[in-house]
């Protein structure tokens, strides 16, 4: 990973293991949000076909970020990657308002995941850049995101492409699994 998210997380987490599924549908940023955060500048990507995955060793730290495929043929597949899982960063494109339900109904199935019930949530309303995207209050209603109860969660505005919002929604993240969250 990328030296600024190494030592964010080598500070935070001492000797802890740590383990995060990037999911959202295909198209919503969530493999320039990684490779942004592993490299700090934007990658040009193609589609993911499975998963993409960094690990990170660094003063006794492992750190596996999991990027899995969002095309409606692979979803069925992100259970496979559920095991052992501390947080879901799920990833939305704002500005695809037409998706906004699809991507409730396969969020909302994530958070019914048995092997999920402990992980701690970070979403990310990226793509805040283009004309039309929704802000986080609007993406918190359309998501209906009150309805989350059992866990903690936060959400942030993200533009991947301009690396805005990304290491807010991570300071918030590794805070909250350093106090014992997931």
């Amino acid at each position: 990973m990328g030296l600024v998210f190494t030592k964010l997380f080598s500070s935070i987490f001492g000797n802890k293991e740590a383990r995060i599924l990037v999911l959202g549908l295909d198209n919503a940023g969530k493999t320039t949000i990684l490779y942004r955060l592993q490299m700090g500048e934007v990658v040009s990507t193609i589609p993911t076909i499975g998963f993409n995955v960094e690990t990170v060793q660094y003063n006794n730290i492992k750190f596996q970020v999991w990027d899995l495929g969002g095309q409606t043929s692979i979803r069925p597949y992100w259970r496979c990657y559920f095991p052992n899982t501390q947080a879901i960063i799920y990833v939305v494109d704002s500005s695809d308002v037409d998706r906004l339900v699809i991507a409730k109904e396969e969020f909302h199935a994530i958070l019914e995941e048995e092997e999920l019930k402990g992980a701690v949530v970070l979403l990310f309303a990226n793509k805040q850049d283009l004309p039309g995207a929704l802000d986080d209050a609007a993406v918190t209603e359309a998501l209906e995101l009150h309805k989350i109860k059992n866990r903690q969660w936060a959400i942030f505005k993200t533009s991947a492409i301009k690396g805005e919002g990304l290491f807010e929604g991570l300071d918030w993240l590794s805070n909250t699994l350093k106090s014992g969250g997931g």
